[in-house]
């Protein structure tokens, strides 16, 4: 991977071109997200996927599937920005705990490890737009269910102010333990499987990673995102609960969130959604990655590096 000279040049190109993909990933994904996020809350009411998005869609209509967007963009724009800047950082550390010079070529692994580091940075940029998201997403239910009153405004704003007015600024950072178990093991099968998967293109190709072309790219990029879900789904659904029950009233940790899941509803449970999940991943990752190497690229050529 080429890198600009000047390290706050290669910090702004990383930071924006992170942007760029974390929009791609959205717009490609966000009504299978909405409908992972419904069925990990209230995996009773759904008997699959195809039935999720069904009924969401005959009850509140297309913009249903899309309940969250804003903040899903604020998220992942915000995630994805902060982890492909410190991703670029922090492969300068792993370069410096391994003795290496400084631009020095990374294994797949290393990489991996880097990915992994980059993760703890972009949770703390994650979580409160997520929790923002996850609660539009299943407001619908939980009205139904009688968990919170009927007839309550779902918006951006009104979702923030009840934040705010129930638990103050650190309300936002419900579900932060969950989100660091979930991004720290699942950044590194992410970022892992990508660069694996573009080293095994480039070889069977006979070229460099950077020019395999954007199918093979894509699919790198939708690997990593499949070996991500597979590793930490559960952990997800344990995030998802504390983050979109906590809209009720206080809600417990993540250990006894995960063993209330476990003891009441068997393990299963806890993968409830991962259907349009596993499908969303390789049109938003592959999305994802395309956009973000493809930016990449274009500001380093501009920027004459």
């Amino acid at each position: 991977m080429i890198m600009a000279p000047h390290p706050i040049i290669q910090a702004i190109i990383d930071f924006s071109a992170g942007a760029m993909g974390g929009t791609a990933c959205v717009l490609s994904g966000q009504p299978f997200d909405t409908a992972k996020v419904k069925m990990q809350t209230f995996p009773t009411l759904y008997r699959g996927f195809i039935h999720c998005f069904t009924s969401t869609f005959r009850q509140v209509g297309l913009r249903g599937l899309y309940k969250g967007t804003s903040p899903a963009l604020i998220a992942n724009i915000s995630e994805n920005a902060v982890l492909f800047l410190s991703y670029g950082l922090c492969q300068d550390v792993i370069r410096f705990v391994s003795s290496m010079e400084k631009g020095a070529h990374l294994s797949d692994i290393q990489k991996a490890c880097a990915g992994s580091l980059a993760s703890i940075f972009s949770s703390m940029a994650l979580c409160p737009s997520e929790l923002v998201k996850c609660r539009l997403q299943a407001m619908h239910e939980m009205e139904a269910s009688g968990k919170i009153a009927i007839g309550q405004k779902s918006t951006v704003w009104t979702v923030v102010k009840t934040v705010l007015k129930t638990d103050g600024p650190l309300g936002f950072y419900q579900g932060l333990t969950s989100t660091l178990v979930r991004e720290i093991p699942g950044y590194f099968f992410f970022f892992g499987a990508y660069e694996l998967c573009r080293t095994k293109f480039a070889q069977y190709k006979g070229t460099d990673k950077d020019s395999i072309g954007i199918l093979p790219l894509m699919f790198s990029g939708g690997f990593g995102g499949a070996c991500l879900w597979l590793t930490v789904y559960p952990i997800d659904c344990v995030k998802s609960r504390i983050q979109v029950y906590s809209l009720a009233g206080r809600q417990e940790g993540f250990m006894k969130t995960f063993m209330g899941v476990i003891r009441t509803e068997s393990f299963t449970a806890l993968y409830s959604g991962l259907t349009p999940t596993m499908i969303r991943t390789f049109p938003a990752n592959g999305a994802l990655f395309l956009a973000y190497e493809l930016s990449r690229k274009f500001m380093m050529d501009t920027a004459g590096y």
